[in-house]
């Protein structure tokens, strides 16, 4: 699982049929799942994405967390987090998770962080979105469940 975190003064998604209203400050997330991914990495994920020490203290340092600040957060699913395009002009997406498997997932994360975070957006799995943020920073983090040993 793959978390692409970008720290945002604004940040909001919109689908065909449903335009979100601008949200912020806070995270938006591209959300990527590979084959393997199971159900209980989204748990300590969420964890990690919203008490990881991101945001600005009064003294101006990277103390803060999403929790600490209350900000909102923006959850976009993107397939396109495992491309691989070491080969070729053309990415290969053979990692990603097959999208009914990574959808109920998405799902679930969702759910999760809406839990914790009440202000919580999110795209739709499998439509065209148009992602609209401003990163402030700029701080773009990547998550990798992998590299984490989980």
């Amino acid at each position: 699982m793959r978390l692409l975190l970008q720290r945002t003064t604004t940040a909001w998604v919109t689908f065909p049929g449903h335009h979100n209203q601008p949200q912020g400050p806070g995270l938006a997330v591209l959300v990527g799942f590979c084959q393997g991914d199971v159900e209980s990495l989204l748990e300590p994920m969420a964890d990690k994405m919203i008490t990881l020490r991101i945001f600005p203290d009064e003294e101006g340092r990277m103390n803060r967390s999403l929790a600490d600040t209350g900000g909102t957060l923006v959850l976009v699913p993107q397939f396109t987090l495992y491309a691989d395009a070491r080969k070729g002009r053309r990415p290969n997406f053979m990692r990603a998770l097959e999208p009914e498997k990574a959808s109920g997932l998405f799902q679930r994360f969702a759910d999760i962080c809406r839990g914790r975070v009440p202000h919580t957006q999110t795209g739709q799995f499998g439509a065209d979105m148009d992602v609209h943020l401003v990163n402030q920073g700029p701080v773009t983090i990547l998550l990798d469940s992998q590299e984490m040993g989980w």
